[in-house]
This record gives C-alpha cells, structure tokens and sequence, in this order.
C-alpha cells in the first residue's frame, strides 16, 4: 500500500545512492524531469540518476518499499506515460559500450545511444541495427523491436539481441539468454521494458561499412503518380535496399535547401547497402515515374554518417496489401498533414528464425505515419489496415496489445506472472500480468 508523500520524503534520499538526486523544487528537477514527448509533463516525487547497477537496485527497491510508480529513461524517446509521484531512474551516465570485433558483437549498457554504438563497431567496418537517428537510447529503441535502415537485410534490431542483464521487480539481477531464463530472454526481445530494468544489452553487429543513401524531392504534385508506382516496385525489391516515401513541407529556414525551401514536396528516401550504380539502378523506375528531381542528395557515404531521420507519431497504421484507395487518401490527407511518410518493410523482417521474439505483425507490407491530426484519416484507412502496430510507433500506452498476435500476447502475460506478478512495472507500454 502507498504511503502518503510526507510520510516517505526524508527516505526519498536514497541512502547509498552514488549519483544525483533530483527533489521537486531543487535546482536541476525541472530540467531532468523532461521527456522529447512534448505530451508528456512527467513529475515525479524523485529523479535519481544512476552510475552502477547497485544505484538501480537501491532506487527499485525503494519504490518497492514505498509503492511508489518507478521508471527508467535513458533519453526519453520512448517516454509516452508520465511517472507522476513516482522514481525516475535516469540512465545516461551508463553509456558503455565494448565491441568484440572478432566475434562482430557489442555489449552495452542501459544509457548508451546509437551514436556511441556507431562511433565503436565503424572503425571495423561494423554496423549495429540502429534507427533512424543516432541520439535514440539503444536499450529502449531495441527492447520495443527496433526498425532500422538495415532491417530489410539483417531484420529487427531486437532480433540480433544475445543476451541481456535484468533487474528484476524483486530485486535479483539475472542473465537472460537462451540457456538462462529463456522464456524472459523470449519476451525481452520486442515485448518492452515491463519485465525487469535492463542493465546490459549484448547483440549482433553486422559487415557494412559504407552504404549508397540520401534523399531525393520531387513537387508535391507527383505524389499519386509516384505513390501508385511505389506501391509496385516494392514487390520486386531486394532486401539490400530500404525506401520511404514522405510527403512533407519542407521548413522555410536557411538550414532547408534553397530549392525545397518552404515548398510542399515528395521525398523519396532511401539506403542501399550494395554500390552506387545498382542503387541508381534499382531507383530507376521510382525516379522515371515521379519525373525531373527538384533535389538529389543521394550519395555513397560510412552508414555511421547517414541520418535518415524520422517521422514523430500521431497516427500510424500498417498495410499487407496496398490498394489504390489508400494512395489516394493519403494524397488527400498531405493537404493537411505536415509530414506523412510510408515505409516499406518484408525483407528478412518478414523471415524470423525458429526462436526470435514476439516483434509480430511480420507480413505487413508498408506502414503509415502521420505526425498531424488529420479529422477522419483514421476511419478512411482502417477497412485497409492490418489493425497492428509496432510498439516503438505506438504513441498510447493503452493500445500496447495491438502490437503482438493474440498468441504472443498471452505468451508475454505468462512471463509477466512469474517475473513481475504484482506488476511493479508499470509505467508505459506495459503487458499486464
């Protein structure tokens, strides 16, 4: 049972916590309190920030003990729920990273971003399975699935995950892998953080050094023609390729280039692993469709260096099949969206092995984000849409079973009962016990 707050606010010190902590009131609470997710206004009754797995355990306990709500955030890209009267656990003092370059593997801790990951496996002509950006925490970005620009060709990120380092809701610090605990090395890998704090994640890297990618614009008047001709060419695409289509209104700054600067345009994004002059190739019939390119900034650059950016989240759908009538409606939508971008995906996401993680809704062909409220868009899309979605995507903690099969779903509700029956873990996407 909760105590009042009076009551436990000499404790909320956290005896032999080595980091800093934050109080409401004290300097430094308001800023260590924000999440990127301009929604959510967290305030927590603590903000620890961690230096050792001992700070964790000593902050989890103390949560325990007080029942209090208790969360962990790194960089806080993956923050959808506040941790109102609770402890928040800051992570990003614990950024190691190591890379084993003879065994193509890396092991990191609970803070670290993609940006460190990249910087360490590149000078061995090593990539991870990073995202579209490189200040998005790993842990949380991999925990939730993780697409990335080389998932076509080496699947999710949490598919290359070989072992973890949890702390538990009772305190124990375990080994999660497929010989330790393997029903929570299962469930970590695409089910979330609600089973245990992860201290260390262990996963793949894979040989890609450099890579053909950029982006290319075109008048916001070529999108129907240029989207009908997408929604074929991605039928024969090989897995070495990834693309988007984004249909965006470009800022009117001076950081835009002069000749997209403040117009309405279609991009086509794109990441090659193989040469140049097959990217071209393979771009050619996409390229011909939508006609003479405002802008080409695709080029031959490390994978370290790419940037493909991101599309924030209001609405989000995924597709098996793409008929004309979802083109055409999000044609209509781009009049009042300022970003939407569709994705493809298959590849070998779509080709698991025999024991890879509940990341489910597999077969969709493309997904569809949206970063506006467009009135309606949602009602025209649903006959269409798959119902999925992908939980790094997902925006409402409320939906989380939407982005699991009903059999994965039930097996993550088993794992939550023998490894967080009183489910402590409760902030965010999490699968109830």
């Amino acid at each position: 049972m909760s105590q009042p707050y009076s009551s436990i606010q000499e404790d909320l010190r956290l005896p032999g916590f080595t980091g800093t902590v934050h109080l409401p009131g004290e300097a430094g609470y308001d800023e260590a309190r924000r999440s990127l997710n301009p929604a959510v206004d967290s305030r927590p009754a603590l903000i620890a920030e961690a230096q050792s797995v001992a700070d964790l355990r000593i902050a989890l306990l103390a949560a325990r003990a007080h029942g209090l709500p208790f969360a962990v955030q790194s960089t806080g890209h993956g923050t959808h729920a506040p941790c109102d009267g609770g402890i928040l656990v800051k992570t990003s003092s614990m950024a190691s990273v190591l890379v084993d370059p003879e065994r193509r593997i890396a092991r990191v801790g609970p803070g670290a971003r993609w940006a460190d990951v990249l910087a360490a496996a590149a000078p061995f002509g090593l990539a991870p399975l990073s995202g579209s950006a490189p200040s998005v925490g790993v842990t949380g970005y991999t925990l939730g699935g993780g697409l990335g620009w080389l998932a076509r060709k080496h699947g999710f990120a949490a598919d290359s995950v070989l072992r973890a380092e949890v702390l538990l809701a009772d305190g124990r610090h375990v080994t999660a892998s497929p010989s330790s605990h393997p029903e929570l090395f299962w469930a970590l890998r695409g089910g979330g953080g609600g089973f245990g704090v992860v201290t260390s994640l262990e996963f793949r890297l894979h040989p890609v050094s450099e890579v053909f990618a950029g982006f290319v614009y075109f008048p916001i008047e070529v999108a129907e023609r240029a989207l009908e001709a997408y929604r074929t060419w991605i039928d024969d695409a090989p897995d070495e390729i990834s693309t988007a289509v984004v249909l965006k209104r470009m800022p009117g700054d001076e950081q835009t280039p002069a000749a997209v600067r403040g117009r309405h345009v279609v991009i086509l994004k794109v990441l090659h692993t193989g040469a140049a002059e097959e990217g071209r190739r393979l771009l050619a019939p996409l390229l011909a469709a939508a006609g003479p390119a405002l802008l080409d900034e695709t080029r031959t650059t490390t994978y370290a260096a790419t940037s493909m950016g991101g599309t924030p989240n209001r609405h989000m759908d995924m597709f098996d099949t793409v008929p004309g009538e979802v083109v055409s409606t999000l044609v209509r939508a781009a009049e009042q969206a300022q970003t939407i971008e569709i994705r493809h995906w298959g590849g070998a996401m779509s080709r698991p092995g025999p024991d890879a993680g509940p990341v489910s809704h597999r077969a969709t062909k493309l997904s569809v984000i949206v970063d506006t409220v467009v009135p309606g868009l949602a009602e025209e899309l649903r006959p269409y849409a798959n119902g999925g979605t992908f939980l790094n995507f997902l925006a409402d903690p409320a939906r989380t079973a939407a982005a699991y099969t009903e059999a994965d779903y039930r097996r993550l509700r088993a794992v939550k009962r023998a490894y967080d029956p009183d489910g402590f873990f409760r902030v965010g996407h999490v699968v109830p016990a």
